[in-house]
């Protein structure tokens, strides 16, 4: 059972105190208290764990500070809907993410050089965009493939997000230790930009790591799905982060690995976009550069990977991780799905086209479902 608590009780409140012990006067229940921090407004939500079949939902709408009493009918208690349950998103560092919005993170899949990443973050800022990704470890198939630059570009990278205005990058950790390494980089470049963790395919079900990040709260984290799990396996995954504390979580579809998916690298799971909406309160990623796997033109002129980001765009993605370079055949690291930086501007193009058909296809929907039905 969740208690959403209304929005101008704030955590510690007396209030929130008589809440509580009214629910852990009850035999075998216990409490946890989470803070949600959204894009628009924060929520207090208390959560009663153990044997709250028999809690009467009633004895908690009594209270003037309580806004609603939700009963869990799914497995994912911190993250699901639960029918009832608002997807309030968040802001971070000046950008808001939530299942309403739709963000455009671009950048190289790794850091290779000062040369190419400043390249990347000026063509970013020309045209507009305040988001980018920019890998720092890599954790490779291959123990003999390139590993990232680590801790020694954590400097320049954030040197230059903030020369450019990039207030967010999406860096992948493949170890707790590497949190606090770009903890230290941040404040020792005076926070000149903010940093989205990102928990990578490979470690989709390392749950110390997932434990660990869950209790970094002050950063927000990008779950991308598990390449060759269920979507069930993966979002229970993202049970951790958010059991952990963090709730700022974004899930990321990035295809799933199967020769079912060939010629492409994955076979594209875009589909699920409306689904872990429909399950969950996170905003959804789309990641077209690790589904496609290279930079392949179709007879009509569109790259596969302008086709891909059309079908999660128009499905209602809110937030797209995509691979461009300066020099895509000098790249160390998934070059060949680079997109080139003069394709920048057609693919936000491209990107706005299926925003509009989206929002176009919500307001259709919208007057659909007002309509008397016919007797």
């Amino acid at each position: 059972m969740i208690i959403v608590m209304k929005a101008d009780v704030p955590p510690g409140s007396p209030e929130l105190a008589r809440v509580i012990a009214l629910a852990e006067s009850f035999p075998g229940v216990s409490t946890e208290v989470h803070h949600v921090e959204g894009a628009t407004r924060s929520l207090t939500e208390v959560y009663l764990l153990g044997s709250t079949g028999v809690v009467p939902t009633g004895a908690f709408e009594e209270f003037d500070c309580v806004e609603k009493v939700v009963r869990i009918t799914q497995k994912f208690r911190a993250i699901g809907r639960h029918e009832a349950l608002e997807a309030v998103g968040f802001e971070y560092n000046g950008v808001r993410i939530s299942q309403d919005t739709l963000t455009v993170f671009p950048g190289v899949c790794a850091v290779d050089s000062r040369e190419n990443l400043e390249a990347t973050f000026a063509a970013l800022a020309a045209h507009g965009i305040h988001t980018a990704r920019a890998g720092a470890y890599k954790p490779r198939t291959s123990p003999y493939d390139f590993q990232g630059k680590g801790a020694a570009c954590l400097p320049f990278v954030f040197e230059l997000a903030g020369k450019h205005g990039i207030r967010v990058v999406t860096m992948e950790v493949t170890h707790e230790s590497q949190i606090d390494e770009i903890q230290r980089a941040l404040d020792q470049s005076g926070h000149a930009t903010g940093v989205m963790l990102q928990i990578g395919t490979r470690n989709a079900q390392n749950f110390e790591l997932l434990k660990a990040v869950g209790q970094r709260t002050d950063l927000p984290v990008l779950y991308k799905r598990g390449m060759g799990i269920t979507l069930e396996e993966s979002l229970n995954a993202c049970e951790y982060l958010a059991t952990g504390g963090n709730r700022r979580i974004v899930f990321c579809l990035r295809g799933v690995k199967s020769n079912l998916g060939d010629p492409h690298r994955n076979l594209v799971d875009f589909a699920h976009v409306p689904v872990v909406k429909r399950l969950t309160r996170l905003p959804v990623c789309i990641d077209p550069s690790h589904s496609v796997g290279r930079r392949s033109g179709s007879p009509d002129g569109l790259l596969d990977i302008f086709h891909v980001t059309a079908q999660g765009v128009i499905a209602g993605a809110n937030m797209v991780l995509v691979d461009f370079h300066p020099h895509p055949e000098q790249a160390l690291c998934d070059g060949p799905q680079a997109l080139l930086l003069e394709e920048l501007g057609d693919f936000l193009e491209d990107v706005a086209i299926a925003r509009r058909a989206y929002e176009q296809r919500l307001e259709r929907a919208r007057k659909a479902a007002t309509k008397p039905r016919a007797a």
